[in-house]
């Protein structure tokens, strides 16, 4: 590929190097029946479902999630008389309402059926428009933000109308570079999606893995273990064989240190996305700021973290932290005694419900007592490092695939900025 400046993009395939041309969105749509709102409510109300039928009614599910799996159905006459909101293969469906500019083309072979009200299809021109292309440049971010443009800062966000969406002046290149760049992106689409389904295949089976790896409830031993592990597993509480300590009030305005000792939120443990582990923080504390707060880290590490209050507990994560940390007083840490293997402790914690503790009211909430009252099930010390490895590994190798994943997402995003005009 070369670069180019000018009226081009900044990337470009080998051999093309016409300026792009100005036309009108409308332009790359079929003349006579380009863009289509579906019909008004009331022509696709519930009492017009049938339970059988042929025909079908498709839903912005569709366009958001890119399925063709239906859920309602409609007679023959609704079918007919609704005709000019059939659906037909290599048509683009566009959600419309809630989750608004997700697009999807038709594939083949979806069963016959009209589209709601909440999406919008689209009727390339073939002539003049790659499909592929198309689907790209509705996607890429520059066009997702233009399409609802016309609400600044508004609490709901509205599709932009489809009459102005129509005349607004985009460039584009001719149909044979519209291919190139379409099967580009359609190349970087299969590789996104087979990294997708590995990371799925990864959690499922992980999921699996804990709940024959651990006693079912009322059970003292597990459905899966290691040659040479038979003894019936002991039952303590978690207050038994660790503590729970609460975290600290820590102004704002005295946050943002750049070195010390990690001091986390629970908004900082969200954020870490697919990660186990707290291995960086938005904010340090410094050695005279805990001197002068007469602040003591927790020390005794690895230890787990959660939310303590409010409604990040409904998230039940569970974060691990292995050097000296700090935490906020909306976030509470279990720290672990010498009788466990720590990565068997933190791959337990996974199998614990811990919203089912919490104390009911305004914002759910834990007292440490709460935690501390949990009844687990443990092996010895041995079969606990034996399972412990075997999930931390697991974990590593899902934790690789989803930075592959996520890496090749942000990739296709940077091309997508630097591929169009």
């Amino acid at each position: 590929m070369s670069e180019k400046a000018t009226k081009t993009p900044q990337i470009r395939f080998d051999g093309y190097t016409d300026a792009w041309e100005q036309r009108k969105f409308e332009d790359l749509l079929d003349s006579k029946d380009g863009v289509r709102r579906g019909p008004f409510g009331s022509a696709l109300k519930k009492e017009f479902f049938v339970e059988d039928s042929e025909y079908v009614v498709y839903e912005q599910q569709n366009a958001i999630y890119d399925n063709y799996h239906t859920r309602y159905k409609i007679t023959k006459e609704k079918f007919d008389e609704l005709s000019k909101f059939k659906l037909n293969p290599g048509d683009f469906i566009m959600s419309g309402a809630g989750t608004i500019g997700r697009i999807s083309r038709v594939p083949k072979g979806v069963k016959l059926g009209v589209f709601n009200q909440a999406l919008i299809r689209f009727k390339i021109n073939p002539e003049i428009t790659d499909s592929e292309y198309f689907i790209q440049f509705v996607r890429a971010d520059f066009m997702q933000k233009k399409l609802t443009g016309a609400n600044p800062g508004s609490a709901i966000t509205n599709l932009v109308p489809m009459s102005e969406v129509k005349k607004w002046e985009i460039k584009v290149p001719y149909l044979e570079e519209q291919q190139k760049i379409g099967n580009f992106f359609k190349e970087i689409d299969t590789t996104i999606t087979l990294h997708q389904r590995e990371c799925d295949l990864l959690a499922k089976m992980k999921k699996s893995y804990l709940q024959k790896m651990f006693p079912k409830n009322g059970e003292d031993k597990p459905e899966i273990r290691f040659d040479g592990y038979t003894d019936a597993w002991e039952q303590r509480k978690l207050g038994e064989i660790g503590k729970t300590q609460s975290g600290i009030g820590f102004p704002d305005n005295e946050q943002g240190g750049l070195e010390g000792v990690p001091f986390f939120k629970v908004s900082d443990m969200n954020n870490a996305g697919n990660e186990h582990e707290m291995k960086t923080a938005n904010n340090y504390v410094s050695e005279e700021q805990l001197k002068r707060k007469k602040w003591k880290p927790i020390e005794t590490v690895p230890a787990v973290m959660f939310a303590k209050v409010g409604a990040a507990i409904m998230l039940n994560r569970k974060r691990i932290v292995r050097t000296p940390f700090l935490i906020d007083n909306n976030t509470m840490a279990y720290v672990f005694d010498e009788s466990w293997d720590t990565d068997f402790g933190k791959t337990l914690f996974e199998t614990i419900n811990l919203p089912r503790y919490a104390q009911v009211g305004a914002l759910p909430s834990y007292n440490g007592s709460d935690i501390e009252s949990i009844e687990i099930s443990i092996p010895n010390k041995d079969e606990q490092i034996k399972i412990g490895s075997f999930f931390s590994n697991l974990d590593h190798i899902i934790t690789l695939h989803q930075r592959e994943l996520d890496s090749l997402k942000k990739m296709k995003k940077s091309l997508l900025q630097m591929m169009f005009v």
